[in-house]
C-alpha cells in the first residue's frame, strides 16, 4: 500500500495537482474488499499503481491508475489494468466501470472500454466514463501477467 501510495501521490498530486486530501480516500483506508496493484520494474523498483473496489452488484470501480513519468509508453499501464480486469474476473465479477482523464481515453478504448455517458470534472480534471463487460474479448488485447508474462 506504501507503494502505490507514493506512485500516485508523484503522479496525481505532485504533476497533476489534485489536492492530497481528495487522493487519498475511503477505497485506501478502510475498504477491505479493495483490491491494489503494484507494477516493479526489472529492479523491482515500484513504476505503476492502480486499483478496484466493489461499485455494485458483479461490478468493480477501476481507478488511481498511475505510472510513473520514465515508465509510461513501456506497457506499466496495459500490464496492470490486466491484472486488475482478470483479477477481478477470476473472483467473479463481470463488468469494470472507470472514469478515464480525457487524454488516456484512448488507452482504455483499446483494452475494450467504451463510453459510458458525457464526460465529467473530478479533482479539477476532465474524465470520460467508460464500461467493459468482461464477456468482451479483453484478455486478448491486454496481456494476463499472472503467471509473469
Amino acid at each position: 500500500m506504501q507503494a502505490a501510495l507514493a506512485i500516485r501521490l508523484r503522479v496525481f498530486v505532485d504533476e497533476q495537482g489534485v489536492p492530497p486530501d481528495e487522493e487519498v480516500d475511503e477505497h485506501d483506508r478502510s475498504d477491505h474488499g479493495a483490491v491494489h496493484a503494484v507494477a516493479r520494474d526489472g529492479t523491482g523498483r515500484p513504476v505503476g499503481a492502480g486499483r478496484y473496489y466493489v461499485a455494485a452488484p458483479g461490478t468493480v470501480q477501476i481507478g488511481r491508475m498511475a505510472v510513473l513519468a520514465a515508465q509510461r509508453g513501456e506497457g506499466v499501464g496495459a500490464a496492470l489494468l490486466g491484472a486488475l480486469v482478470a483479477e477481478a474476473g477470476r473472483r467473479g465479477f463481470a463488468r469494470a466501470h472507470l472514469h478515464a482523464q480525457v487524454h488516456a481515453r484512448d488507452f482504455y478504448v483499446k483494452a475494450g472500454f467504451s463510453d459510458d455517458g458525457p464526460p465529467l470534472v473530478d479533482a479539477g480534471i476532465l474524465h470520460q466514463p467508460m464500461t467493459l463487460d468482461f464477456r468482451a474479448n479483453f484478455r486478448a488485447k491486454v496481456p494476463d501477467i499472472s503467471e509473469g508474462t
